[in-house]
């Protein structure tokens, strides 16, 4: 989670921003399409993993893309 956060915070240029898993793209100022574009690139590219559409789509809260993280690297 912490690097999850880490790569949100020079995103969305928020040094202070603090992801629960709770968190949602409509809680965290600027988290829209086009920088959740931009986090998903980061993401897939730290992780050396690949998002399907469906799975980015079915994203509600943080802790989803945190399990599909954790999936993806099992």
């Amino acid at each position: 989670m912490l690097k999850v956060q880490d790569i949100f915070r020079d995103i969305l240029e928020q040094d202070e921003l603090i992801l629960h898993g709770e968190t949602t793209s409509a809680q965290v100022k600027d988290w829209d399409s086009l920088n959740h574009i931009h986090l998903v690139t980061a993401i897939e590219k730290h992780f050396k993993i690949r998002f399907l559409t469906r799975e980015i789509q079915s994203w509600k809260k943080v802790d989803d893309l945190i399990e599909s993280i954790t999936n993806k690297l099992k």
